[in-house]
This record gives C-alpha cells, sequence and structure tokens, in this order.
C-alpha cells in the first residue's frame, strides 16, 4: 500500500467509482444505508454501483435471506453474503464477467435505539474478486459502536465500510496494513472490531490466528477470544450472562498458570451464583503488553504459540490489551451481570496488592477499588512454603509474613506489612479475596 499520501473517505469512495473495473452490490441492515451512500454522493457512482438494498422489515428481510436467526447475527450476514453474491453474478457474470472485479458488500448493524438500551454492535462482510474471472475472497468482521449517538454511529458505519472496500483493492500485502486501511480514521474509542474471519486466495498466505491476535496488539479491540474449540467468535458471545471464571497471567511468566486453577474454582462456585446464568465458564486471560521492567514486545506468532499451549490444557484463552486486572474487569462487566472470578496463585495476589498502580491517580487504594467495586472476587490458591519462599528470593519481596499448614501457606494465613495489613484484613473479612483451601494438582 501506498503509505506517501492519505486519503480521506471522499477520495477512497471516489477512486473505486472512477476505477471501471470494480462493480458491485450493497445490502445493508440497520445504521441507514451508510456505505451505499457514500459512493452514491461523491460522483461517478454508476461506474461502482450495480445496486443498493436495505431489507429493513423482518418479513421482508426472512423472505430475502431466509428464517431462523437473529437478524444481527454472523449467520444472518453469511446468508446475506451468499445471496446477493448469487444475485449479482446470475444477473451480470455473462456481459460483465471477464472485464469486472465483482464485489459484494453487505452489513446487519444494531445502532443506538432511541431509548439507547440496546447493544452498539454489528457485523459487516466484504465478498470480492482480485481479478476479473477469478475465485472469491470474504472478509467476515464483528465490531462494537462505541459512539454516544446513532448519527456518530452511523458515521462510523459508513467510514468502515468505504475502507473495507479500498483495503481489499489496494492493502492487501500484509494484515498490518490491511487492517490499518481498513480502520483508518476509526479510533478505538470509536469502533473495535473484536472477530474477524478471512478466506479465499487473497488471504491464502495469512495465519487467521495471528490476524486475529492482531486486532489487539495493533490497538483494534480491547480484548479477543480464542476459544477451547478453535470457533473464532466475538467476546460477546461468548460472555454473555455466564459465571466467569478466569486465571489470569503475563507472556513471561506463564508457569503459574495450569488448568487446575480454573478447574477447582469452576467446582467451588457457588450454586446461587449459576442459577439464574447460563452456567460457569473458564478461561486464561493474558495481557500482551509488556511489564516495565520487560525491553520487548512479542512477536505475534509467539504470542499465538503460548496461546495455543494453553488451550490444549482444555480451556480457552482471552487477550486484553491492557494488564491490569480492574481494567479486564471492566471490559468483561459488559457482556455479563454475573460474579467474576480471577482464580489466582498467592504470588498473584500479592502482586495486586503490590501494585503502585501508576496510571492511577489514587494508586493501590483506586486499583483496588476499582477492581472489587466490579463484582469481582479473587479466589486465592495455596502455595507450598518451598514455592512461596523461592518466589519472595526471586523477586526480593520484602514485608510480608505467613503461618504455614502442613507445608501450605494460604490467603488468610499471609499478612503484608502495616498499613497495608488493614487493607488485606478487610478485604478477606468482606470476602472480596477467598482463600481457597482445595489442594491443585
Amino acid at each position: 500500500m501506498d503509505t506517501t499520501q492519505k486519503l480521506g473517505t471522499h477520495q477512497k469512495a471516489l477512486s473505486i467509482n472512477l476505477d471501471g473495473r470494480v462493480f458491485g452490490s450493497f445490502a445493508e441492515i440497520g445504521a441507514g444505508q451508510e456505505v451505499a451512500r457514500w459512493f452514491l454522493r461523491v460522483g461517478g457512482a454508476s461506474g461502482t454501483v450495480a445496486k443498493t438494498i436495505s431489507a429493513y422489515d423482518k418479513e421482508v428481510s426472512d423472505d430475502l435471506y431466509g428464517a431462523g436467526t437473529r437478524y444481527v447475527s454472523k449467520p444472518r450476514l453469511q446468508a446475506m453474503l451468499d445471496n446477493e453474491w448469487a444475485q449479482l453474478l446470475s444477473q451480470l457474470q455473462a456481459t460483465r464477467g471477464a472485464t469486472t472485479k465483482f464485489f459484494s458488500f453487505v452489513d446487519t448493524v444494531s445502532a443506538r435505539n432511541f431509548s439507547g438500551t440496546n447493544d452498539c454492535h454489528g457485523w459487516v462482510g466484504l465478498r470480492f474478486l482480485q481479478q476479473p474471472g477469478g475465485l472469491p475472497s470474504d472478509v467476515i468482521l464483528h465490531v462494537n459502536l462505541r459512539d454516544s449517538s446513532n448519527v456518530r454511529q452511523q458515521e462510523a458505519v459508513g467510514i468502515l465500510g468505504v475502507n473495507l472496500l479500498y483495503a481489499a483493492q489496494h492493502a492487501l500485502t500484509n494484515p498490518s496494513d490491511f487492517l490499518a486501511s481498513v480502520a483508518e480514521d476509526l479510533s478505538l474509542q470509536r469502533m473495535e472490531i473484536d472477530c474477524l474471519e478471512l478466506s479465499g486466495p487473497a488471504f491464502e498466505h495469512w495465519d487467521g490466528r495471528e490476524v486475529h491476535a492482531f486486532l489487539v496488539t495493533g490497538g483494534y479491540a480491547e480484548a479477543v477470544v480464542f476459544p477451547a474449540d478453535d470457533n473464532l467468535i466475538p467476546p460477546s458471545e461468548l460472555l454473555y450472562k455466564r459465571a466467569l471464571v478466569l486465571a489470569p497471567g503475563r507472556f513471561g511468566n506463564l508457569d503459574h498458570l495450569h488448568a487446575d486453577l480454573i478447574r477447582v474454582t469452576l467446582a467451588e462456585l457457588p450454586p446461587e451464583e449459576l442459577k439464574e446464568s447460563k452456567g460457569g465458564l473458564g478461561l486464561f486471560c493474558l495481557s500482551f503488553a509488556p511489564r516495565s521492567d520487560e525491553l520487548r514486545t512479542l512477536p505475534i506468532a509467539e504470542i499465538v504459540g503460548l496461546v495455543e499451549a494453553l488451550k490444549k490444557m482444555g480451556y480457552g484463552v482471552m487477550l486484553f490489551r491492557l494488564p491490569e486486572l480492574y481494567e479486564m474487569s471492566a471490559f468483561l462487566n459488559r457482556y455479563t451481570k454475573f460474579r467474576i472470578h480471577f482464580a489466582v496463585r498467592l504470588s498473584v495476589l500479592v502482586r495486586v496488592m503490590e501494585d503502585r498502580y501508576k496510571r492511577l491517580s489514587g494508586s493501590v487504594l483506586e486499583g483496588v477499588a476499582r477492581l472489587f467495586t466490579q463484582n469481582v472476587r479473587l479466589v486465592a490458591h495455596p502455595m507450598s512454603v518451598e514455592e512461596v519462599e523461592r518466589w519472595v528470593k526471586e523477586t526480593g519481596l520484602t514485608g510480608w509474613t505467613w503461618e504455614e499448614t502442613d507445608g501450605m501457606i494460604h490467603a488468610d494465613n499471609l499478612h503484608p506489612a502495616k498499613p497495608l495489613d488493614y487493607l488485606y484484613k478487610y478485604l478477606l473479612g468482606e470476602r472480596r479475596i477467598l482463600p481457597s483451601k482445595a489442594s491443585l494438582g
């Protein structure tokens, strides 16, 4: 992609209209017809637009694309894409197929409703040809709309659609260039892209898992999820109404992460916390962000390799942009109102209490408050005396004391130096920190 000149949305749409080889259809449901509108208003639309359609009525939509799916969902988007593509080729292949790079752009979006009570998100798809008569390639992505007004959300969808069509023509060199082009002029504060599926010859040399991870490391999403079954979906679909158990860690230190942390904590969840939920869900959760004492950020391939190693233990992995547990909790609370349990060993618990939370003006008090006011519990699993002593020696930790029981140290027998000890005892007394008595392994 030529990076010497940045084009605005108007110029991108006009350049496609004037190309003469790119021709296709637009089908948009929700958030207006903002993508098609760009191509219709910049001039030269007859060079690009074969058809625009917006099947807002549910009966009309079902007649065109079939019934039985949610209207803002990947299955509905896939049905739209297949239908529009088949119709486009049946009508135009014979007359224009030899010289035209066909495309079908589709989206189904839930923009902010009048009451402001809905989940503002959408699915966007593009099927396109790189060469006339070639095999098609597909881009399917899920977005969260983060603007506060319907008008701004519509505007963001329009920009995204133009960007996607432009990127498919001019930014297929590598995933980094492609995503930068797709998200241009759309900050993370306006729109998240938290799931991306690519297929076809345009992407045959790209690793889909690495592209998925790059959504976070490149700053296009707050978090993405790698489910245990390898079926990449948006976090919202996996987390909705689930009681969560998460084992947090950093890529520089995964030794303390193992499946027993999640398994034991899931088994200890009180029945009343599961009663109204869709059940418990266990995940490893990691941040790619390096600590202040780390000199490098891991390459994408290495991140994906470590994610795959954790998935082999039987649980999925969430990859977060930010490392703090209170930031992770804020994200998770978007999609579930049930209690969030972080399954940690004592070493992680100590780091939570010892962290200076330099990004917060209130330091440790604000950090702890933000974490535990979000319906969060830390389930602290015991460690052996030998493990604790070795960890203390390696980290140079001072001021903490403990009593052992049968060679093990439990959270309620651990004591930081005063005055932090007062806060620690309060969190234990309020059952924000829950000592687990179960042995791991």
